[in-house]
């Protein structure tokens, strides 16, 4: 098979979150455990440190392996969803996993994968877990894909739990209140493991405490003792995650990491990781900004931020998936703006006129585009020099312009 043979093969045959929802998640850990018993438990060959969370965990899991790359180790890091392409989800000190190691994968197991019925998420998690342990990392960085307890990535124990938040996403899986999805994502909290909470919440702090107390884990809340370093990652919402990872690094007993570490670290998370897509600013005159935030905390702080920029005119490209609640999100956004309606390219994608016709219902007006980069190349076209374009809404909607 070719790579893109493989891809394909994975992507259409395979039930998988982000192009399915609810049809593609799954109510218990078997398959993983059963694909990593074929696989020889690849898990158990190398040291983690497990990332859940709502929002600030992808970028809490670059900082973190940035701040262990500059320290000198070898450092796995497993997130999702990608971008751009499929072999951003497995990198090794910022080097995404090859395209044959991909298709050497999927070859040698696909019969056994056919067989187990395995999502695209297992596979994927599989496949990491396999290159960590043949690349011999010193260590993982394995972020959660959806929720924790019940998450393929729920296999492994690690050096160390982070939890960065809580919010209202993926209610449909998760619960409909926060102490409900607090009890979801505490699932990775591990007996005699430390675990750091990003920030205390006070509807879901004593979840945490509970199931901390159950697992006898000792149990830090960073936000009691925030941490002042600078970062390469643009936007103020990042000193949270800033606060989170350089907590969990001192949860580590067993590897060396200097304040210098965590310094450079910090610094140099885009060159050290390749992360993309966190309120990256594509070019000036017009400055067109993007943002993968999508739910209503994450959107919170990047539409405060957005406040902060000057500009003569503001347009925003927005496009969202069908699951969101557009009522909680709609009446953030900027009423000043013109904007540019679109559907992200995935079966989930909501139509462009239907997003229009909510967002009016909020005094958000604009245009219906039939693609996400006609809806682009038309905000370039109508913004001056001295216009600011910002496109979110979607993770999904992100890659398609970058």
């Amino acid at each position: 098979m070719t790579y893109q043979e493989v891809l394909d093969w994975m992507f259409a045959q395979l039930p998988m979150y982000q192009r399915q929802g609810q049809a593609a998640f799954k109510k218990d850990l078997t398959n993983i455990f059963a694909l990593c018993e074929e696989l020889g438990n690849p898990q158990k060959k190398f040291k983690t440190i497990h990332v859940g969370g709502t929002n600030g965990k992808g970028s809490t899991s670059h900082m973190l392996a940035s701040i262990l790359q500059e320290a000198g180790y070898k450092v796995g890091l497993y997130t999702s969803p990608h971008l751009k392409n499929f072999t951003e989800r497995i990198r090794i000190n910022g080097e995404e996993i090859s395209r044959d190691a991909v298709i050497d994968f999927v070859v040698n197991n696909k019969v056994f994968l056919e067989k187990q019925g395995l999502s695209f998420f297992e596979m994927t998690v599989g496949l990491a877990f396999e290159e960590f342990a043949n690349q011999k990392v010193d260590i993982a960085i394995i972020e959660v894909g959806l929720g924790g307890r019940l998450d393929s990535t729920n296999i492994i124990i690690p050096e160390v739990s982070v939890i960065t938040n809580i919010g209202l996403d993926h209610t449909q899986f998760l619960g409909e209140t926060l102490p409900e999805i607090a009890f979801e994502k505490a699932g990775i909290i591990k007996q005699n493991i430390p675990v750091v909470i990003g920030e205390r919440q006070n509807e879901t702090e004593k979840v945490f405490i509970a199931k901390a107390e159950e697992c006898k884990a000792p149990i830090v809340f960073a936000s009691d003792n925030p941490k002042n370093y600078a970062t390469d990652l643009l936007g103020d919402y990042q000193k949270y995650n800033v606060t989170t990872a350089v907590t969990a690094i001192q949860q580590l007993k067993e590897y060396k990491v200097s304040k210098e570490n965590i310094k450079n670290g910090l610094l140099n998370v885009v060159k050290n990781t390749n992360l993309k897509g966190r309120w990256q600013v594509l070019q000036d005159n017009p400055k067109i900004i993007c943002d993968t935030a999508h739910n209503k905390e994450g959107l919170f702080y990047t539409l405060e931020q957005l406040k902060k920029e000057n500009y003569k005119q503001l347009h925003i490209v927005l496009g969202v998936v069908s699951d969101k609640n557009l009522s909680e999100i709609l009446p953030m956004f900027p009423k000043n703006a013109i904007y540019y309606f679109c559907k992200p390219n995935i079966p989930r994608g909501l139509l462009a006129d239907e997003l229009e016709a909510q967002a009016n219902g909020f005094d958000l007006v604009g245009e219906v585009f039939d693609s996400v980069s006609q809806a682009f190349e038309k905000a370039k076209t109508n913004a001056s020099e001295e216009g600011v374009i910002y496109v979110g809404g979607s993770t999904f909607v992100v890659a398609e312009i970058l």
